[in-house]
């Protein structure tokens, strides 16, 4: 009778973890999904030609970096594991994007319209 008193407590603090696991990947989520309305509102700028402050692309950058080290302290097993990667992924994808975004804002010829072609005609001489 103990040996089954023992399994259902056991089975109940595995489920408990398991419930904090899904909060907290969710919590990271919710975050993440606030992070990402931030880095479309970017994208949106700098496609349209905007110049944006390295600090538009910094504060967003650090923020994913945070939320991923919360995952990182996580522990998960299972269903609540493969939400973890998901996320994890998630980031990695938004953290790519500012990256590219950056650049792209940081290149002066990036506005092709202000663009200035130089072209050069080499004199040739027949030997």
């Amino acid at each position: 009778m103990t040996n089954t008193k023992d399994n259902k407590v056991e089975e109940v603090k595995e489920s408990e973890e398991i419930s904090k696991a899904f909060a907290a990947v969710a919590g990271v989520r919710k975050e993440v999904d606030k992070l990402s309305e931030r880095i479309a509102a970017l994208e949106v700028a700098v496609n349209s030609g905007t110049k944006v402050t390295d600090e538009e692309f910094v504060v967003p950058a650090e923020l994913l970096m945070r939320e991923l080290l919360k995952l990182d302290g996580i522990g998960a097993e299972g269903e609540a594991r493969l939400q973890r990667k998901a996320e994890v992924r998630r980031i990695q994808k938004y953290h790519e994007t500012l990256d590219k975004l950056n650049t792209i804002n940081s290149n002066p010829f990036s506005d092709k319209h202000k663009a200035v072609s130089v072209t050069t005609n080499w004199e040739t001489f027949d030997s």
